[in-house]
C-alpha cells in the first residue's frame, strides 16, 4: 500500500483548464494549505499535517506537474510558472469552500507560496517560507564555486530537450542525490516514504523541469516588477532556513525584510527537509504563526 497522511480523505479537484491537484484533506477549523517541495509531494507534510489538523482544516495539494496532480503540456512559459501555480492554490481553497487561509511552502511549494501571497494577499491570512529565498534574490545570491550547490538549478534552466534527456538517462540516481545530500538525518525518509518520492518524479520529469526553468526566467522578472514596484507581502511571514547565508554570503533575513516587514526569520539546526527532520519544531512555528 502507497504511503499516505493518516486519517486525511483524498481527492482531485479541479483547478484550471484541464488540471486537478490530488489533494490530502484532514482536520478541522480554518483552513492551512501546506505546500511540498523538491524531490518530493504532498507526502512530505504526513507528521506536521497530522499534528495541525488537530486544530486547524490542512489542505495538502500535489502541485501541478508533481506527484499525481496533473501536468500539462508547457506550451508557454507561463504553464509552470509560479503565479500560476498560485491562481491553482486559490482555486483550489475556493473550490474546498475557503475565500482566505493561512499558507505554508517548503522549497520549490514556498515560491508559489510567495508568489501566492503577493498576487492574492487578500486571500492569503500568513505566511511560512520552508528554506528558500525569493526566486529574484536566490539568482543573486548564487555566485562562484559555491554556487555548486546548486547545480541542478542552471541544468533545469537550459532550454527544453537537453536535461529533460540527461535526467530521463537515470532519474533514481538524479533525484536521490538531493535526498541523500540534503537530509541530516536519513532516518526521516523511511523507505516506503523514499520509494514513492522517487517513482513520482520519474513520472514527471518534463513538468519537474518546465518548473524550475520558469524560475530562471518568468518567475525572475514577475519578482523583478514587483521589486521595481515597491510590492511587499502584508500578511505575517515566518520563514525557516539552513544558514546558507553563511556559506553564499548574504544575509537571509535581511533580504527576506525587504519583501515581509512583518517578519519572524528563524534559522534551523535540522536539514533541507525539515517538515520531516523536526515536525514538531516546524508545527510549532507555524501554530506561533497562527497566533500572530
Amino acid at each position: 500500500m502507497a504511503p499516505a497522511i493518516p486519517g486525511f480523505d483524498h481527492r482531485r479537484v479541479p483547478v484550471a483548464d484541464g488540471v486537478e491537484l490530488a489533494t490530502a484533506v484532514g482536520g478541522s477549523g480554518p483552513p492551512l494549505v501546506l505546500l511540498h517541495g523538491f524531490p518530493q509531494t504532498h507526502l512530505m507534510w504526513r507528521h506536521v499535517a497530522a499534528d495541525l489538523a488537530t486544530v486547524y482544516t490542512v489542505i495538502c495539494p500535489d502541485l501541478r506537474g508533481y506527484g499525481a496532480s496533473g501536468k500539462p503540456a508547457a506550451t508557454d512559459p507561463s504553464v509552470y510558472s509560479k503565479r500560476t501555480m498560485g491562481a491553482d492554490v486559490v482555486a483550489l481553497a475556493r473550490a474546498l469552500g475557503h475565500e482566505r487561509f493561512a499558507l505554508a511552502g517548503h522549497d520549490r511549494g514556498a515560491l508559489v507560496a510567495f508568489r501566492t501571497a503577493l498576487d492574492h494577499a487578500p486571500a492569503v491570512t500568513h505566511l511560512a517560507c520552508l528554506d528558500v529565498l525569493p526566486t529574484l534574490d536566490m539568482w543573486e545570491a548564487m555566485h562562484g564555486a559555491t554556487a555548486a550547490v546548486g547545480f541542478h538549478l542552471y541544468l533545469m534552466a537550459q532550454p527544453p530537450g537537453l536535461p529533460e534527456r540527461m535526467i530521463a538517462a537515470d532519474p533514481d540516481t538524479f533525484f536521490a542525490h538531493f535526498l541523500d545530500q540534503w537530509t541530516a538525518d536519513p532516518r526521516a525518509i523511511p523507505a516506503d516514504v523514499r520509494a514513492a518520492y522517487l517513482r513520482a518524479c520519474r513520472e514527471a520529469i518534463p513538468s519537474i523541469v518546465a518548473d524550475y526553468r520558469a524560475s530562471a526566467g518568468i518567475d525572475a522578472d514577475h519578482d523583478r516588477a514587483d521589486r521595481e514596484n515597491g510590492t511587499v507581502l502584508r500578511m505575517p511571514v515566518t520563514v525557516l532556513q539552513q544558514d546558507w547565508g553563511a556559506a553564499l554570503g548574504y544575509d537571509a533575513a535581511a533580504l527576506w525584510r525587504a519583501w515581509a516587514p512583518d517578519l519572524d526569520h528563524r534559522t534551523v539546526s535540522s536539514g533541507h527537509f525539515m517538515a520531516e527532520e523536526d515536525p514538531a519544531g516546524v508545527a510549532a512555528a507555524l501554530r506561533a504563526l497562527l497566533a500572530r
